[in-house]
């Protein structure tokens, strides 16, 4: 029988400073509403990024809070915001 494990990258970052980036991105997401080519593009540029995989990872993986805002990580909400 197999047994597959989910395995993160190694990181040279804890994961309180996921979760500060995660808190930071997340804010952006929200203040992008109102179009801002600064913001999208910071969003798109992270969205892109190893970090953004990382945090996804972690995410899957259980490390970060349950209670912790987590609309960033979701594949589909950040590609039908960039897309608008």
């Amino acid at each position: 029988m197999f047994r597959f494990e989910k395995i993160l990258p190694s990181t040279p970052e804890s994961v309180q400073e996921q979760i500060k980036r995660i808190a930071h991105y997340e804010k952006i997401m929200q203040e992008t509403e109102n179009g801002s080519p600064e913001l999208l593009k910071a969003l798109s540029d992270y969205y892109s990024s190893s970090a953004w995989k990382r945090d996804y990872a972690a995410d899957e993986a259980g490390l970060l809070p349950k209670d912790m805002k987590r609309g960033v990580l979701s594949e589909d909400g950040i590609y039908n915001l960039l897309e608008e």
